[in-house]
C-alpha cells in the first residue's frame, strides 16, 4: 500500500516590502459571481495570508488553498514551512517564513515551540498590505496588521492548546518530554491570556462552524460568521466505488490523542470480521498499532492523489473524535460513504443522522460499535451522502469568503470616507 512521501521544493521570493504611506487600493473579486446576493466583492490588492505552520496537508491546509485561489498575488507567512508539503497551488505562492523557520529542527518538531509562537507572529513585517487575511487555530489571529488595513481571521478554532485541548496536548507527548510539562502548562496558561488580549486585533472573523463561532462568542467576546470548509466534491465525487459498497472501514486523519483513534481500535477488537484501515500518521501511532488486533490495518499516510481511492473503497468512515467541524467526514461522504461519528461538536453540522450516518453519544468502544451495526445494516443512498457534501463544496466555500471579507473591507473603511 502507498505510503505518503515528502516532496522537495525552494522558496519563492517574498513579495518586496513598500515604503510609501498605506493606500486602499480595492479590486473585484476573482469570483464576483459567487458572491452572497446584495454583496460587493471589492477585495485590497496587497493581501497578506497568515496561517500558523505548513508541516502538513489536513483540513486547514485545505482552506488555505482555497484562499491562495482567491489571492494568488498574496504573500504566504507561515511560523513553520516545511517546503514541498502543501498543494500545487500553495507552493506556487509567495512565502515568507518566521524567525521560528530557522530554528534547528522546527519543522519535526514545531510543537516544541509553542511558547515561541506569539513573539513570531507578532515580528511578521505586514506593513507593506491592505489586507491580512489569517487562518488560524493557533497564534496567527494575532498577527499586527498595518494601521488602517483590514484583518480577517478565519478561525479554525481558538488556539486550542490553550483553551479546551491542553490536556491533549499534554497527554501526546512523548516520555522522555513529561519532565517539562509543568512548564508548558504553565506557558498554555499564559498563551490563553495572550489569546484574549490579542483577539481585538481582528476586524472580522470567520468561523468554520456554528461550534467554533459559540467558543469565539465565549472566549474573545466576538461574534462570526459562520463560512464552513471547502469540499473539492467534483474530485471526491468522480471516485467509483465497488459494486459490493466497499471492502473495509476507514479512519482517516492525524494519529494524536483527540482524534481518538483508541476508541476504534477497541472496538474492532470486538468485530473481528470488520476489516478496518486506518490512513494518517502522528505521534499515537506506535501505541495504537501495539494495540490493534489482526483485523485493524495501519498504512501511514496516504498520497494527496490516493485520498479519493481511499474513501471510495470504504463501507464507511469512522469519525471517533470531538473536531471543531472536520472535513473527513465531508469527503467521505462526496464519495457516497456515509459515516459513523461522535455525536459532538462540528460533525453534528456536516453528518445528517439516518441519512448519511449515524453518531454515537458516549466515549466508549461498544457505543461506537453500536453506530457501526446501525449503519451497516441501514439502507442509506450513497446519493444522500454526495447531496449533504454538496452543500459544502469548494464554490461555496469561495463565494461566501469573498463575500464576508468584502463585508469587513467595507464595515472598516466606510467610517473612513473611502470607497469600497
Amino acid at each position: 500500500m502507498d505510503v505518503f512521501q515528502t516532496r522537495t521544493n525552494r522558496y519563492l521570493p517574498a513579495t518586496p516590502r513598500r515604503a510609501n504611506p498605506l493606500r486602499i487600493q480595492l479590486t473585484e473579486s476573482p469570483h464576483p459571481h459567487r458572491a452572497a446576493p446584495g454583496t460587493t466583492a471589492q477585495l485590497p490588492r496587497r493581501v497578506a495570508l497568515v496561517h500558523d505552520w505548513l508541516v502538513t496537508l489536513r483540513g486547514g491546509e485545505r482552506v488555505l488553498d482555497a484562499l491562495c485561489e482567491l489571492f494568488p498575488d498574496a504573500t504566504l507567512h507561515t511560523l513553520v514551512r516545511e517546503p514541498g508539503i502543501g498543494t500545487p497551488r500553495i507552493e506556487a505562492m509567495h512565502h515568507a517564513p518566521s524567525l521560528a523557520d530557522r530554528v534547528p529542527g522546527a519543522r519535526r518538531r514545531h510543537r516544541w515551540l509553542l511558547p515561541l509562537y506569539p513573539t513570531a507572529i507578532e515580528a511578521l513585517d505586514l506593513s507593506a498590505f491592505d489586507l491580512v487575511v489569517s487562518s488560524s487555530h493557533c497564534v496567527a489571529k494575532g498577527a499586527i496588521a498595518a494601521p488602517g488595513a483590514v484583518h480577517v481571521c478565519y478561525s479554525h478554532t481558538p488556539v486550542r492548546y490553550a483553551w479546551d485541548r491542553t490536556d491533549d496536548y499534554l497527554a501526546g507527548m512523548s516520555p522522555a518530554a513529561r519532565a517539562v510539562r509543568p512548564a508548558i502548562a504553565v506557558a498554555a496558561r499564559w498563551l490563553r491570556g495572550w489569546d484574549k488580549q490579542t483577539a481585538g486585533r481582528v476586524d472580522a472573523y470567520v468561523a468554520n462552524s456554528h461550534n467554533t463561532a459559540r467558543k469565539i462568542k465565549a472566549f474573545y467576546g466576538r461574534e462570526a460568521t459562520v463560512v464552513p470548509p471547502p469540499v473539492e466534491c467534483a474530485r471526491f465525487a468522480s471516485a467509483q466505488r465497488p459494486a459490493d459498497g466497499g471492502a473495509y472501514d476507514l479512519v482517516l486523519g492525524g494519529l494524536v490523542p483527540y482524534k481518538r483513534v483508541d476508541l476504534a481500535v477497541a472496538a474492532y477488537a470486538t468485530m473481528p470480521d470488520r476489516p478496518l484501515v486506518v490512513v494518517g500518521d502522528g505521534p499515537e501511532r506506535g501505541r495504537l498499532q501495539a494495540a490493534a488486533p489482526r483485523n485493524v490495518t495501519f498504512v501511514g499516510r496516504a498520497k494527496e492523489a490516493d485520498l479519493a481511492r481511499w474513501y471510495a473503497g470504504a463501507r464507511l468512515l469512522v469519525f471517533p473524535g470531538e473536531e471543531d467541524f472536520g472535513i473527513v467526514p465531508l469527503e467521505a461522504q462526496a464519495c457516497g460513504v456515509p459515516v459513523v461519528a461522535l455525536g459532538r461538536g462540528g460533525a453534528l453540522e456536516s453528518v445528517v443522522e439516518g441519512r448519511t450516518g449515524a453518531f454515537f453519544a458516549e466515549e466508549s468502544p461498544a457505543a461506537l460499535r453500536d453506530a457501526i451495526g446501525k449503519v451497516a445494516t441501514a439502507d442509506l443512498d450513497p446519493q444522500h451522502c454526495r447531496d449533504n457534501a454538496a452543500r459544502f463544496d469548494r464554490p461555496v466555500f469561495l463565494g461566501r469568503m469573498a463575500a464576508a471579507i468584502a463585508q469587513a473591507c467595507a464595515a472598516k473603511l466606510a467610517p473612513l470616507g473611502r470607497a469600497a
